[in-house]
């Protein structure tokens, strides 16, 4: 049997995953209201083709509780935050489920780190915890670390097909879990130390970050000197050797936005380059802003009110809000006491914040300017609605007469 712990956007999904592909699983989370509702055969956030595997993991047996089991296998997928000042990871949900796992599972057991963590995390902080409880590593317990690599849209895809990396201390260890995942995952996995597990997580989102903060500062260079920026990053990406991601209003999620401040909080004076295209990513909520100020003067606007912004998650077709470009944008608005803008989408049924809609027609009515922060296929699929609106489309999902880009 293996113990899922952490039911949220990754651990669920692996559950279930697990679950209808053979595996006995059992899933612990300490939210007693996400086990009742899981429990009642109803997931806890929307993604493609989740309730269908949802389905599946329970006609397999799937079963959900609050307390940890007794097994041989563990695999811990609690949220590893960030501290914003420091840039550095707060490890404590991980060294307490750690702890938690060790108070039930019998000595051979198997601890599989989920969690995105720091390169030298488990060293640091989850190996002392085994030791000072008088566990011996490799004997005891055997510690694993398999970062998740998928991402929300696409999660259900992606877990089936991308490939992934396996960092144990052991090697024949790390086989076992590696037959473990084989069971549903069909692409290439790869069996390493843990410190490098630990590394080539982080790292490729500190490319593609680094990557679109390149993106970011050629659109702010474009728009300086009336270029399109589009149509450079399409032409130069033409050349073999040459992928430069897309510009846009600020990066989200808990991937790419959080995980290149894990190497600039554990190594500061090593990572300049890291450290400066972050903050070119995090100020362009600000430069967002800006841009509708430009705007509004442009059109002889002088009513904020009638300014809406499309899009509150931090990608299309979502409900993840986690870091999203437009929360970081109101937040930035409101530190500067300017009147709150309108905000509309589909995707968050929930108030979350002032001046939110729930219908789309409703929240273009009240408004003369619209913000695309978010490319979700609702607006692409309504374009003849914003003809006569003034438009700053911050995703290039439009070509109307009165759009602006970044």
């Amino acid at each position: 049997m293996i113990n899922i712990i952490g039911l949220g956007y990754i651990g669920l999904p692996t559950a279930l995953m697990l679950a209808s592909h053979g595996q006995k699983v059992v899933g612990t989370d300490y939210n007693s209201d996400l086990v009742t509702t899981l429990n009642a055969g109803k997931t806890t956030f929307k993604e493609d083709g989740l309730d269908e595997l949802f389905q599946k993991a329970l006609d397999d047996g799937i079963t959900f509780t609050s307390e940890y089991q007794v097994t041989d296998t563990y695999i811990v997928s609690v949220p590893t935050p960030y501290d914003k000042f420091s840039k550095k990871i707060d490890p404590s949900y991980v060294i307490s489920a750690v702890k938690d796992v060790m108070n039930v599972c019998p000595k051979g057991a198997i601890v599989v780190i989920e969690s995105t963590v720091s390169p030298g995390t488990i060293d640091k902080y989850v190996r002392p915890e085994i030791e000072n409880k008088g566990w011996k590593l490799g004997e005891d317990i055997h510690l694993v670390h398999a970062p998740e690599r998928i991402i929300p849209g696409n999660m259900v895809y992606e877990l089936l097909h991308n490939n992934r990396t396996i960092g144990a201390d052991d090697k024949s260890v790390g086989e076992k879990v590696k037959e473990i995942y084989s069971s549903f995952c069909q692409g290439d996995i790869v069996v390493t130390d843990i410190r490098t597990a630990e590394m080539t997580k982080v790292v490729e989102n500190t490319f593609r970050a680094v990557n679109i903060a390149f993106a970011n500062e050629l659109a702010k260079i474009c728009h300086h000197d009336n270029m399109d920026v589009y149509e450079i990053i399409k032409i130069c990406n033409m050349h073999p050797r040459v992928n430069i991601l897309q510009p846009g209003p600020g990066v989200g999620g808990h991937c790419i936005s959080v995980d290149p401040w894990f190497l600039v909080g554990d190594y500061p004076s090593l990572t300049k380059v890291i450290n400066e295209s972050m903050q070119v990513n995090d100020s362009m909520p600000e430069y967002v802003l800006n841009r509708i100020h430009e705007i509004m003067q442009d059109n002889n606007m002088t009513d904020l009110s009638r300014v809406g912004l499309y899009g509150l998650t931090y990608k299309e077709n979502v409900d993840d809000c986690r870091e999203s470009p437009t929360l970081q944008l109101l937040e930035n608005q409101k530190r500067h006491l300017a009147q709150p803008l309108k905000v509309y989408d589909p995707f968050i049924k929930k108030d979350i914040v002032d001046n939110q809609y729930h219908n789309l027609d409703e929240f273009l009515n009240d408004i003369d300017l619209v913000v695309i922060m978010v490319g979700h296929n609702e607006i692409r699929e309504n374009m003849d609605k914003l003809m006569s609106k003034i438009v700053l489309d911050t995703r290039k999902v439009c070509d109307l007469p009165k759009k602006y880009s970044l």
